[in-house]
C-alpha cells in the first residue's frame, strides 16, 4: 500500500528529520553537537571561510550553544572521524565499519583523484610510522634540503591515497590541513572493524538516509555512490515486502520512507523562525531534490563567473518556517567585526513580516561569526519592486 502525502506534509517530515528549528531538543554543548552528527549521518567539510565554515555552520543551526571547538574535542574524544561521504565530511565513529566498502574498493585499484604511486605511498607511510602524526607540509622539498627526496605535492597525493584506502586517518586539522596518523593508532579499541556484508551495508545506507531525510528515492539514497542505484533499489523493494519500509507519493513521485514517518507528522514544526543555512547544509545539498520538494532553485555562485552571478559570490539560503524565502550574499570582515550583507535577495510576498523574523536570527548569526555590527549594502526582491523608503526601512531594522 502506498501512502499519499501533501507537499506540506512532506516538507514538515523532512525538516523535522533534519533537526531544523528543533535545536532545543538535543540539549547543549559538545553532547548536542555529537548528536547532530549522528542524526545527520555526516556533516560536510568545506574550506570556504567567507563566514564560519560549512561544518560549523550546519551544526550551529541544529545544536544550541554550538562552539567550533566542539569538532576538535569530538575528534580528540574519538566520537567522530573524518572521511568521505559525498564529499569530505565528519562522520560518527560508531559508523566507521561502513566506510570500509569504499576504502576496500579504492585499495583494490579504483581511482579516487589521481594515479597511485606505490613508492611514494610506502615512503610516506614509513615516515609516519617513525615520526608520528604529520601534515603534507612536513614532507620536505628536495630542492631545499637533503632530508627528503620528494616535494610536497607527491607526498600530499600519497597521503590522500593512503587516507582514502584507510591506512591513515586524520587526527585533527591545523590551519585547515589534515594531520595524518596510522589508522591503528587512531581507532578506539572497541570499534568494530569488520567489513559489513552487502545486506548490512545497504540497510545502513537506506535506514540512516531515511532517518535523516524522512523520504527518498534510490537516486537520492545513493547520491554520488557509484554503481549502487540498481542493487539498493532492489534491496528497498525487499524491505517494503518485509514491512521495514513503506512507499509514499508526493506530487505523483514515489519515495521510500520508514513506517515511523506517520508518527513524525504528528509533531509540531514552527512556522515563524528563520534559518540562515550554509550552501553545503545537509538539507539542500541535493539541489534537484530541494527544487522538487520545496520549489527552491538554489545554486551557490562562488563557482559561477562574476559577470553571470544573480545574487552574489556566497549566497546563503534563507528558510522561513518551511518555506525558502530568499538568499543572502554575505562576507564577514573579521578585522573590524562587521558582517557585510552584500545582497539580501527576498523571495516572499510577506517581506515586512519576514524581515522582522530574520532580524532575530541575524543577530545570533552575527554572534556566531564573532561580529559586532551589521552592514547592509543591497536589498533586492523577486516578488516586488522595492522603493527606496522600503529598503531604508528594512535596512534600519537589520542594523539596529
Amino acid at each position: 500500500m502506498t501512502n499519499s502525502l501533501s507537499l506540506k506534509e512532506a516538507q514538515k517530515a523532512i525538516l523535522l528529520s533534519q533537526g531544523i528549528h528543533n535545536e532545543h531538543k538535543l540539549g547543549k554543548g559538545k553532547s548536542a553537537s555529537n548528536k547532530v552528527i549522528k542524526a545527520l549521518n555526516y556533516v560536510q567539510i568545506d574550506s570556504i571561510s567567507v563566514v564560519e565554515r560549512a561544518h560549523h555552520h550546519s551544526i550551529w543551526n541544529r545544536a544550541e550553544n554550538y562552539q567550533p571547538a566542539h569538532i576538535e574535542q569530538l575528534l580528540e574524544d574519538k566520537q567522530i572521524f573524518e572521511y568521505w561521504s559525498h564529499a569530505a565530511a565528519y562522520l560518527p565513529m560508531a559508523d566507521y565499519r561502513f566506510s570500509l566498502p569504499r576504502k576496500n574498493v579504492i585499495a583494490n585499484g579504483d581511482s579516487h583523484w589521481f594515479k597511485v604511486d606505490k613508492k611514494d605511498m610506502a615512503a610516506v607511510l614509513d615516515r609516519i610510522k617513525v615520526d608520528g602524526p604529520l601534515r603534507a607540509k612536513d614532507f620536505n622539498d628536495p630542492r631545499k634540503t637533503k632530508n627528503g627526496w620528494w616535494d610536497w605535492k607527491p607526498a600530499k597525493k600519497a597521503l590522500e591515497q593512503l587516507f582514502m584506502e584507510g591506512e591513515l586517518m586524520a587526527v585533527k586539522r591545523q590551519g585547515f590541513q589534515k594531520v595524518y596518523d596510522l589508522t591503528e593508532r587512531v581507532l578506539p579499541s572497541n570499534i568494530d572493524t569488520s567489513t559489513p556484508s552487502e545486506a548490512e551495508y545497504f540497510q545502513h545506507l537506506v535506514v540512516n538516509y531515511l532517518n535523516a531525510n524522512a523520504l527518498g528515492t534510490t537516486e537520492q539514497i545513493t547520491y554520488l555512490l557509484k554503481g549502487l542505484k540498481a542493487p539498493v533499489k532492489k534491496y528497498c523493494q525487499q524491505m517494503v515486502e518485509q514491512g521495514l519500509l513503506i512507499t509514499v507519493t508526493v506530487n505523483n513521485q514515489t519515495y521510500f520512507a520508514l513506517p515511523s514517518i506517520n508518527k513524525l507528522l504528528k509533531q509540531k514544526l514552527t512556522r515563524k523562525k528563520v534559518k540562515i543555512l550554509s550552501p553545503f547544509d545537509n538539507l539542500l545539498i541535493q539541489r534537484k531534490r530541494i527544487k522538487t520538494l520545496f520549489d527552491y532553485d538554489y545554486q551557490i555562485e562562488c563557482y559561477v563567473p562574476a559577470a553571470k552571478r544573480k545574487v552574489g559570490y556566497f549566497s546563503l539560503p534563507l528558510l522561513w518556517g518551511s518555506k525558502f524565502s530568499g538568499r543572502m550574499d554575505v562576507k564577514m570582515d573579521r578585522k573590524f567585526g562587521i558582517l557585510n550583507i552584500l545582497n539580501l535577495h527576498l523571495e516572499t510576498d510577506n517581506a515586512d513580516e519576514f524581515i522582522v523574523d530574520l532580524k532575530s536570527t541575524l543577530d545570533k548569526f552575527l554572534a556566531f561569526n564573532k561580529g559586532s555590527a551589521i552592514n547592509v549594502v543591497k536589498i533586492s526582491s523577486n516578488n516586488q519592486q522595492l522603493s527606496k523608503s522600503k529598503i531604508k526601512g528594512f535596512t534600519a531594522i537589520l542594523i539596529a
